[in-house]
């Protein structure tokens, strides 16, 4: 079984690091924490109540998604539109964090996350891959880093795309998501009991990544360049 899991809190780097593993590898890429993030999106779009549990599982069901290369990241489409940057708000954040606490959501969208391990193999990115949708892989990884840390990178990367943003509603904002992930009654956010446990808060994501590959080449017996 090709899988490595990445699970952390918002922040952490995962994304960019499972963008590379990806790339390295030649493997597929479940990016979860989107899944939830376009669930929340289209739930906002179509005016349903973030605690109205039918009809965001319904709406979790029939959810039309890809996720894309585009040659430098992944291209995130649904219904056939490229949503990527629409995903990224704090708004969309938050109601993604309160609807992924729902399990009748979760279980709307586990199969379905299942369904992205393909030949050769698969990165799953998100908060409880290596816990709850791939318990047997066999590299798992729990990426986290201070909530000042990850502020200051969410910080810098809104400013840089325009964004007029405050860092101390963006801390606080963490601080309650990761209160909220750590501790809901439904797979909370946690290392698996068998996952390598990184602080990026000091690293690069070179650094990060050469760990990870180390792990991969330990663990898989692969060559990775």
């Amino acid at each position: 079984m090709n899988i490595i899991t990445i699970d952390g809190p918002s922040g952490s780097g995962k994304g960019t690091v499972c963008h590379i593993l990806a790339s390295k590898l030649g493997w597929n890429l479940l990016d979860s924490g989107a899944l939830y993030r376009i669930l929340a999106f289209a739930a906002l779009q179509e005016n349903i109540a973030l605690d109205n549990e039918s009809e965001l599982a319904e709406l979790a069901l029939n959810l039309q998604v890809a996720f894309v290369s585009n040659g430098v990241g992944v291209d995130t489409i649904l219904n056939d539109q490229n949503v990527g940057d629409k995903l990224r708000t704090e708004v969309v954040a938050e109601a993604a964090s309160k609807v992924a606490s729902i399990q009748i959501v979760r279980d709307a969208l586990l199969a379905r996350q299942k369904a992205f391990y393909q030949a050769p193999g698969l990165i799953a990115d998100g908060r409880d891959m290596g816990t709850e949708v791939f318990p047997d892989a066999p590299v798992k990884v729990f990426l986290d880093a201070s909530a000042e840390e990850r502020a200051q990178r969410r910080f810098n990367q809104l400013q840089n795309k325009g964004f007029n943003v405050s860092i101390a509603q963006i801390l606080s904002e963490i601080k309650d998501r990761d209160y909220r992930d750590r501790n809901r009654a439904v797979a909370p956010l946690r290392p698996a009991t068998d996952a390598i446990e990184i602080d990026s808060t000091s690293l690069s994501i070179d650094e990060v990544v050469s760990q990870v590959i180390d792990l991969v080449k330990l663990k898989l017996n692969l060559a990775v360049k």
